[in-house]
């Protein structure tokens, strides 16, 4: 017994040494653990985001959103290294109208550069050329008053001669002229060397393919880059 109560203030001592050394370590995981969430939102506020803004050509109808132009851009800047969010503001059957109508909610978050690509189903529908230029300049000037450093690019669109040549001439040439008026980028043809070649759209002959959408990223991408 005298034995066990001489080395008693050995154990205690030994413990308390014990108990302060994992004290130190949960302290410093701890440390470590809030540095590291600390750095995860520095990262993520650095972050900057790209919003594409259009119809199903920008949603990537008929497949993987993933693997639509946009998702694609986005592998791209992950490939580089870039610290860029890319959002998908696409959806299927929208039209410049609608778009006005909800571009206020996707400005929640201020983005960097803003890619504009709507028009196209006004001019399928036979929409009146002046409300459709109107509607361009409204997005855009939605942008600008909200967020004047924000890059912006317009995606010119064409469409075949259905309501007749003079519609489809006056129709592309909105584009240009939306461009040159708000001094944005202009894309003159997004489905440049996609647009009515039949094995790079879907049956509807509207719509890119997986192969398809590996084009038209290549013609954002000639623009997109030079914004980054």
């Amino acid at each position: 017994m005298n034995l066990q109560f001489k080395n008693f203030p050995i154990f205690i001592l030994s413990l308390a040494l014990s108990l302060s050394l994992i004290s130190c370590s949960e302290k410093k995981e701890k440390v470590a653990q809030n540095q590291t969430k600390e750095e995860v939102v520095e990262e993520k506020s650095d972050e900057k985001i790209i919003l594409f803004f259009g119809n199903s050509l920008t949603a990537g109808y008929g497949i993987e959103q993933d693997l639509a132009f946009p998702g694609l851009v986005q592998a791209r800047l992950d490939s580089l290294g870039e610290n860029y969010k890319v959002i998908n503001g696409g959806l299927s059957g929208e039209t410049t109208a609608g778009g006005v109508g909800r571009i206020d909610w996707f400005l929640e978050d201020e983005p960097d550069i803003f890619v504009l690509e709507l028009g196209g189903n006004d001019g399928l529908r036979g929409i009146q050329l002046s409300e459709t230029k109107k509607n361009l300049l409204t997005i855009i000037d939605k942008v600008q008053t909200k967020y004047p450093d924000t890059k912006i690019i317009l995606a010119g669109m064409q469409i075949p001669p259905n309501m007749g040549p003079e519609y489809s001439q006056e129709f592309q040439s909105i584009y240009p002229e939306v461009a040159k008026e708000k001094d944005v980028t202009l894309i003159p043809f997004l489905l440049q060397n996609v647009g009515g070649i039949k094995e790079l759209n879907l049956p509807d002959g509207i719509h890119p393919t997986e192969e398809g959408h590996k084009l038209v990223f290549e013609n954002v991408w000639e623009y997109l880059k030079e914004e980054i």
